[in-house]
């Protein structure tokens, strides 16, 4: 199968003051078309720095990362946006939704930037099968939590991306709503055809991933296959 990221030797390390921290040490994967992958472990361990320089909303110190083919590091900043909004999604703890746009605009948003004529059609599209139809003109401060994830995972698939990267999907939400998101998350990706990766802390969530890779301290302490 095609590898959609392919992740070698990766290193990032932050200064602060005259001290240095490396938050990750010599991370190397790959991820196939179509997976669904999370990234597991404590507070601290590189989860979220990780999920970023995979997504290119950072670049790493060593090492190298190709997404969708493209080899990050021959990009300018310009350029690994244009590569994320042709490609990716992204779903985040607290729902980024802008608050002076309803639910339809914040979901239209990424494809009326590309200049999609359709982009209307589409968002009302996915929020209904978010089950939103009749909360599309409803502000973000006028919705629960759930509410606002399900417009956020409604964005997140409205340009059909190749990769949709989550930071903790459910992290804000109570457990009863939590897993509806989550069912939401992957009946989508199926239908979509969408290779997932997620960063949690719930490794229940991450049990319904085909892989799971484990961190600790900024380096893998297992890659694994998850039965069935």
């Amino acid at each position: 199968m095609t590898k959609i990221l392919n992740i070698h030797n990766l290193g990032k390390t932050y200064s602060s003051g005259s001290k240095e921290l490396t938050v990750l040490h010599d991370i190397s994967f790959d991820i196939e078309e179509g997976e669904t992958f999370s990234i597991v472990g404590p507070s601290g361990s590189g989860k979220t720095t990780l999920l970023g320089l995979c997504a290119g909303l950072d670049q790493a110190d060593t090492g190298s990362i190709a997404l969708c083919g493209t080899d990050m590091g021959t990009l300018n900043e310009d350029e690994r946006a244009q590569l994320r909004n042709q490609h990716v999604g992204f779903i985040f703890q607290d729902f980024q939704l802008l608050p002076t746009l309803t639910a339809l605009e914040n979901v239209a948003v990424p494809l009326e930037l590309r200049g999609d004529k359709n982009a209307i059609k589409r968002a009302v599209e996915l929020l209904g099968k978010v089950g939103l139809s009749d909360r599309i003109n409803h502000y973000p401060s006028q919705l629960s939590g759930g509410e606002q994830q399900r417009v956020a995972l409604a964005r997140a698939f409205c340009n059909n991306p190749s990769i949709l990267f989550a930071d903790e999907p459910t992290g804000n939400l109570d457990a009863e709503t939590g897993e509806k998101v989550v069912e939401l998350l992957f009946e989508l990706n199926k239908e979509l055809g969408t290779t997932l990766v997620i960063v949690t802390h719930d490794l229940e969530l991450a049990q319904k991933t085909q892989r799971i890779l484990r961190l600790k301290g900024g380096r893998i302490m297992e890659d694994e296959k998850v039965a069935g």
